[in-house]
């Protein structure tokens, strides 16, 4: 079973929030660092949405443009064909519009070359005109094709950039709540260091006064002995036990809390008890004397598995 008994020492417990603090700010450091680059992200793909859309804008313009003057050529050659048309009724009207029926039917010469020479410009005029209109008509084709897919490319290219934009968006804002949950939790920690230093400074002169007290019979202590790695260790008695509450330094009790008799193991001494754990002492009893010691357990029925045992614990 892993020791708590780092868990029930205030003091223990601050220097290891200390530690989770130092944490939480290198996090905090390192957020914020990441939070500026999502910044600049963010701003760059805004800027390149913007122009984005600016451009694809621009290209409905385009195209709407583009459709009117498809829509007035096509009325300028409708146009074109109805005067022909009425051109060539007037013609008509007039008389045969053959070549030969014109000379053969012409006054004089002049009248018969007049007549072919409208004859001839109408014509001309015609084919130059549907000439011209068929190729304002398929560069205006080509030219709505071509802006067409420009256009289709560039709304692609929008939705892509809103897309990131909102990505990067969603992650600044996370990267802004995680930084502001690691704010409360670095002011939670530093709440609990101030409370935990102020019982460990009660506890320790609380086990002054308790050590002070068994001054007296520290003649009659036990010696301890040495290992082969240079520790000293004792041969005890141990006992379990199960209360609730706090020790008699002021400990709340937990998993690693050994009651012992301070003439033979002074508060505060951190045990290695075989079968047990890493343990502190930081309790006292009436009925703990000499070279024993009590071990607490979270549930009776594991104090009376552990019974009464003699076990060799290592002083550190």
């Amino acid at each position: 079973m892993v020791s708590t008994a780092a868990a029930s020492n205030p003091g223990s417990r601050a220097a290891r929030l200390r530690v989770q603090a130092q944490t939480l700010d290198t996090r905090a450091h390192q957020a914020l660092l990441s939070l500026y680059a999502l910044d600049s992200r963010l701003r760059t793909a805004r800027r390149q949405l913007a122009g984005l859309e600016a451009e694809s804008r621009r290209l409905r313009t385009q195209q709407r443009d583009l459709a009117q003057q498809v829509a007035a050529a096509h009325a300028t050659f409708l146009v074109s064909q109805e005067q022909f048309g009425e051109h060539l009724r007037a013609l008509y009207e007039q008389g045969d519009v053959d070549p030969l029926a014109v000379v053969l039917g012409a006054q004089s010469l002049d009248d018969a070359l007049t007549q072919l020479d409208d004859l001839s410009r109408v014509t001309i005029q015609n084919r130059e005109v549907v000439a011209a209109m068929r190729s304002a008509q398929t560069r205006l084709g080509r030219l709505r094709t071509t802006l067409a897919a420009h256009r289709a490319r560039v709304d692609a290219a929008v939705a892509g950039a809103r897309a990131a934009a909102s990505s990067l968006a969603s992650a600044r804002a996370d990267r802004i709540a995680y930084i502001g949950s690691l704010h409360r939790q670095r002011q939670l920690a530093t709440a609990q260091i101030g409370a935990l230093e102020t019982i460990a400074s009660h506890v320790a002169k609380k086990s002054q006064t308790i050590q002070q007290a068994s001054a007296p019979a520290e003649a009659a202590a036990p010696s301890t002995s040495t290992n082969a790695q240079g520790e000293r260790t004792l041969v005890v008695s141990s006992t379990g036990y199960s209360l609730p509450g706090h020790t008699a330094t002021g400990l709340p009790v937990g998993w690693g809390i050994v009651a012992v008799d301070p003439s033979v193991i002074p508060l505060g001494t951190k045990l290695t008890v075989p079968g047990y754990g890493e343990a502190v002492a930081a309790d006292v009893g009436s009925g703990v004397r000499g070279a024993m010691i009590d071990l607490w357990f979270p549930t009776l029925a594991q104090a009376r598995a552990w019974g009464r045992r003699t076990v060799t614990v290592t002083l550190h």
